[in-house]
């Protein structure tokens, strides 16, 4: 544990309002439901191969609409976090 410290709280170096974002589970819960709604309707897969396409074409689609419509995590505060940290450790 005394090895792998430094990864562990990774995530209390980022900026304070990402944390809410980052220690919730919505976005996968949502990912989640939206893959058991689509394969329900599929129902019987020919084999697992068209099963992993279906999941992963869902995995990329909700992907690019994350990055493009919904600013879930504000990479602007996280790059100025950034180079306020870079600064002070100089």
């Amino acid at each position: 544990m005394e090895e792998t410290i430094e990864y562990t709280l990774t995530f209390f170096r980022l900026p304070r309002p990402h944390h809410k974002h980052l220690k919730s589970t919505n976005m996968l819960e949502r990912l989640n439901e939206e893959i058991r709604r689509r394969t329900y309707v599929v129902r019987i897969f020919p084999n697992s191969q068209n099963c992993l396409r279906l999941v992963r074409a869902l995995a990329v689609e909700t992907n690019e609409n994350w990055m493009e419509a919904n600013r879930y995590i504000n990479m602007d505060d996280l790059r100025e976090h950034k180079k306020l940290t870079l600064r002070q450790a100089a």
